[in-house]
């Protein structure tokens, strides 16, 4: 059984306050890809809003990314609202103030002495082609593995859907482990068996997918592997489709989420079947693309319980709200570093 609703069945529904209403803060602590590499030109400011905050995104003379708070201390200027990179530096578009990549002043016309002032920002990681940034306190004690379907030429060039909802991160989280969604929204027969292994800040869901698309009946093997509380990399693997699917979860403030999906499809090897790689593209936009919408419409109206109704075969979403729970500031869980205890990031090595 297959339910499929658009977004406007939904829009007319009044929203009932609950459904803003979440007992957890709205960022947990973690990393967060706020950009693609490919969205932060040298030379260039890029506006952001995330976390319920303004900010910017340039690069330096050396090209590393930076993020930082988009309001000049001196007198409230958005940076990122006419300001510009002049040799690494963002310049004020208000009075000339400039900034570097640490966000210190560096210059400020006709001042005797430069101020010491700075822009708040964030440790940044660029890597996978992501501009990664860590919310928390302090300096970060994990980090976020390289991808390396993102960099395999042995994959076709990402299909890339972002949408907003008002939901937490966590709840977005939750999806990949609500086993009875399976079959209503992705048309799976029955809700997937899956396995739950988690060491620290990373976690993996494994199970298999079995549904019919198109004439073909898919039946592939899954690994969501999880990097704290903002990325996740979702492999599915089978004879006719192979694709990796890196799900981005941000806030936004404390009522918006982002989803962006990054789908990296893997070129079928041998000729002629290499040159459907776009026919395969347009197939899984179709399939795939719809069903988030569906997901994203539900997700705007939800509320947050905090004790579900749970049957016997949904496990995974109170694993998960253990796992998750480390996150927030007033969890008793330690975060440790890098050890995972035998949860491979990513598979030993690509074509």
């Amino acid at each position: 059984m297959r339910l499929w609703r658009s977004h406007d069945t939904f829009a007319s529904l009044p929203r009932d306050p609950r459904a803003d209403d979440y007992p957890m803060p709205f960022v947990p602590y973690g990393w967060y890809a706020v950009l693609r590499s490919t969205d932060l030109r040298p030379g260039k400011v890029v506006s952001l809003h995330y976390f319920g905050r303004a900010l910017i995104a340039f690069r330096g003379a050396d090209g590393r990314a930076t993020v930082r708070d988009a309001h000049c201390p001196h007198y409230g200027a958005h940076l990122g609202a006419g300001g510009k990179v002049v040799d690494g530096t963002v310049v004020c578009p208000f009075h000339g103030w400039r900034f570097g990549t640490d966000g210190k002043c560096v210059e400020a016309p006709f001042a005797a002495h430069t101020p010491k002032v700075s822009l708040g920002g964030f440790p940044v990681r660029e890597h996978s082609g992501l501009v990664l940034v860590y919310a928390g306190p302090g300096e970060p004690s994990w980090e976020v593995p390289e991808i390396p379907e993102t960099e395999s030429k042995a994959y076709a060039s990402p299909i890339d859907d972002t949408c907003r909802a008002r939901i937490h991160v966590q709840e977005m989280r939750e999806n990949i482990v609500d086993e009875s969604h399976f079959h209503f929204i992705h048309g799976q027969s029955e809700p997937p068996v899956q396995e739950w292994r988690q060491d620290g800040p990373y976690a993996e869901a494994r199970g298999r997918i079995a549904r019919r698309v198109l004439r073909w009946d898919i039946n592939n093997t899954f690994d969501a592997f999880m990097y704290g509380p903002g990325v996740m990399v979702v492999r599915v693997n089978g004879p006719v489709l192979s694709v990796t699917a890196v799900a981005l979860t941000t806030p936004v403030d404390d009522r918006t989420s982002e989803l962006r999906m990054l789908y990296y499809l893997r070129k079928p090897a041998r000729f002629p079947f290499r040159f459907l790689t776009p026919a395969l593209k347009l197939v899984f936009r179709a399939e795939a693309l719809g069903e988030v919408r569906e997901e994203v419409a539900i997700w705007d109206h939800k509320i947050h319980q905090a004790r579900p109704v749970l049957l016997p075969h949904e496990k995974g979403i109170r694993a998960l709200r253990r796992w998750y729970a480390q996150f927030y500031p007033s969890s008793d869980v330690p975060i440790p570093g890098a050890r995972r205890a035998g949860l491979p990031p990513s598979p030993a090595t690509l074509p």
